[in-house]
């Protein structure tokens, strides 16, 4: 219920709003794609502004990351691994051999990639400060400016496309997410695969 009033409240206040939500969301709290809906609702609704929404919503993300990589880097490793249970290894190892890489192409997959467990990877095995930001950088403009884009450019006529077309789409939303799920089960394969053969 506390969530649902937060929400409303960033959603009244436009791009401050979508900022406070892209920021609670990479760090503290978990608001599911409600970033990227309010993103589309305010460019729809104000196409000429779509540049400034998609850019809180980067600003407010990168900084909710960096965020948590110092909480990390304060809690330690115990605190990592009591939070990524058996994937921890299969992370760091995944982060100590990509490193900028890895980073971007965690960043980039969407769930069931657990991405707040690599944040905290990166901080408590020191992934470079520079390396980190420029990773989630990249990552979050690629995101929020296409969705961004594709809410102006398409708009309200998104929604009888799709209703034109439900089968392709429900087709390309499978193959999607089955992609999703195959890339970040090879990412967090890692080490940990090997340690649950042996174990």
């Amino acid at each position: 219920m506390w969530k649902q009033k937060i929400v409303w409240f960033a959603g009244s206040l436009g791009a401050p709003g979508l900022f406070l939500i892209s920021f609670l969301d990479s760090s503290v709290l978990t608001f599911p794609v409600i970033n990227d809906l309010l993103l589309i609702n305010l460019s729809m609704a104000k196409p000429g502004r779509m540049v400034l929404y998609a850019s809180m919503a980067t600003l407010g993300s990168l900084l909710g990351c960096v965020l948590l990589y110092f909480l990390a880097f304060k809690g330690g490793e115990a605190v990592f691994r009591n939070k990524a249970g058996h994937q921890a290894d299969a992370i760091r190892h995944w982060l100590e051999k990509n490193g900028f890489g890895g980073m971007l192409v965690a960043a980039l997959l969407p769930p069931p990639t657990p991405f707040k467990f690599f944040v905290l990877a990166a901080g408590v095995f020191e992934l470079p400060l520079g390396s980190f930001v420029a990773a989630i950088g990249v990552a979050r403009i690629l995101r929020y400016f296409t969705v961004g884009y594709l809410a102006v450019r398409y708009g309200a006529s998104a929604l009888p496309f799709l209703g034109q077309h439900k089968l392709a789409v429900v087709a390309g939303a499978v193959v999607f997410v089955a992609f999703s799920y195959g890339m970040s089960r090879l990412v967090l394969r890692g080490k940990g695969g090997v340690a649950e053969k042996e174990g």
